[in-house]
Order: C-alpha cells, then sequence, then structure tokens
C-alpha cells in the first residue's frame, strides 16, 4: 500500500535530488504534462507508459489542472510527482528518468516581479533568476479595527478606510515605479502577504492589470514586506511541490 508524502523542495535541493534520480534511476519512466491540462490528458499520456491499475488513483488528479505544470518520475523505489514553480508547456514521455526539461527550467535567467502587501508594510522587487534587481520596501500607517459599537466606531472605521486607501494609492505608485520600466520584459509576478489585503490592493491599483496573465496562482507565504522577506520570496518563488509514494 503506499502513501503520499508531500512537501516543498527549494530551486538547489531539488536540482540535487534530480541528479541523484538520473545517476541511481533503473526502470524508471518520466512523464512531462503540459501546464493547464486537463485530467483526461494527464491519464491518456500516463496509458502510453504505465499500467494505470498499479499507480494511485488520485495520481492524474495532482497532474490535471496544474496551472504550471507536472512531471511524474516512476519506478522501483522511485514515486515522484513534481509541480514546478513555473509553468511547462512541453507534453514529453520517455521510458528513462529524463531529467534535463525540468533541470532547464530551474536554471533559466527569468525575470519575474514580487508584490508583497500586508496593512502597514509592503516590498516590491524585481528578479532577474535568483538574484534581486532592484527594490522598494515601506510602512503606512493603517489602525487596527475598533473592536467596540457605537457611532464613534463608524467613524474610526470610516477614517481607517481612508488610512487604507490612501497606503494603497503609495503603494500602488511604487509598483509602478519598480516594474513599469520592464513592464514588456516580465515574464512572471507573484503576489505575497494577506489574500484579502492583496485583492483590495488589485481592486484598486488599475496598474496591476496588465499583468493579470502573467500572474502564477501562487499566494507567497511571507509575514513580513520588507528586504529580508524579498530574500525569502525568491527562495519560495522558485521552490517546487513534491508528493513521493512510499511503501
Amino acid at each position: 500500500m503506499l502513501s503520499a508524502v508531500h512537501y516543498k523542495l527549494s530551486r538547489v535541493k531539488l536540482l540535487h535530488l534530480l541528479n541523484e534520480l538520473k545517476n541511481n534511476s533503473i526502470n524508471v519512466v518520466s512523464l512531462y504534462v503540459p501546464a493547464g491540462s486537463p485530467r483526461v490528458k494527464a491519464e491518456d499520456m500516463m496509458k502510453t507508459i504505465l499500467d494505470l491499475n498499479i499507480v494511485p488513483g488520485e495520481l492524474s488528479s495532482y497532474m490535471g489542472d496544474s496551472p504550471t505544470g507536472a512531471i511524474l518520475f516512476w519506478g522501483p523505489g522511485c514515486r515522484y510527482l513534481v509541480i514546478p514553480p513555473f509553468p511547462m508547456n512541453e507534453a514529453r514521455t520517455s521510458n528513462t528518468c529524463d531529467i534535463e526539461p525540468l533541470q532547464a527550467v530551474l536554471r533559466q535567467p527569468l525575470l519575474f516581479g514580487l508584490v508583497l502587501i500586508r496593512l502597514g508594510a509592503y516590498a516590491i522587487g524585481v528578479v532577474k533568476g535568483q538574484n534581486l534587481c532592484s527594490s522598494k520596501v515601506g510602512t503606512g500607517l493603517v489602525h487596527a479595527r475598533h473592536r467596540q459599537g457605537g457611532s464613534s466606531a463608524h467613524r474610526f472605521e470610516r477614517h481607517r478606510e481612508k488610512q487604507i486607501e490612501t497606503y494603497f494609492t503609495r503603494v500602488c505608485g511604487h509598483v509602478r515605479e519598480q516594474l513599469e520600466p520592464i513592464e514588456k520584459q516580465l515574464e512572471f509576478l507573484f503576489y505575497g502577504g494577506t489574500r484579502d489585503t492583496l485583492l483590495q490592493f488589485r481592486k484598486q491599483c488599475q496598474f496591476m492589470r496588465q499583468f493579470d496573465e502573467r500572474t502564477l496562482d501562487i499566494l507567497l507565504n511571507i509575514r513580513q514586506p520588507r528586504q529580508s522577506g524579498l530574500q525569502e520570496a525568491i527562495q519560495e518563488a522558485w521552490s517546487s511541490r513534491i508528493i513521493q509514494w512510499k511503501e
């Protein structure tokens, strides 16, 4: 009986794992399912190199509809599914441990943006490969919610909403300063912080709409939007989700 273990690997650790798989693989097959492929396509591709009766039933559901695609390495003692950090669009099957396409993705010098926002703090970065090229970090005054009722609470909430609007306007200006010079070259965009805060910000900052099709549907879990948070975000942006099946 196989059981699935879920975890993440950094870019460096995944490259190390791929080399280990390549060096120690015996009778390992490989499957690359393109980004956004439906589950039925993943199943059809698996049928060409695997007996579906011997693989976990949930495997195709993990592979299907992934916004970045999925890579499967399957054989005796080697049962890994990799959800890469950036989209892979090539459909590929092999009767060997084919790691080269995934290695290429992990080594490409992609240009992407980071927009990390929480109420009261923000960090914006432009990244080439693993290097932070430019950044802007800062803070803004936004009071916590008023916990008491009454008319004073309503006045306080209106004042707080104005603070948030002013804060978002300032952050939007700084995002524009960072991203506008490279808006045509920018390949991907990541958001990080609090989901509700980011939804409010994106609604107010019209400049962000042009990046919607390049925005990856991955919310970076950065608790402190500051310079060190940008470095954490780069590591997380390059991390891959791993599902490993063990006996």
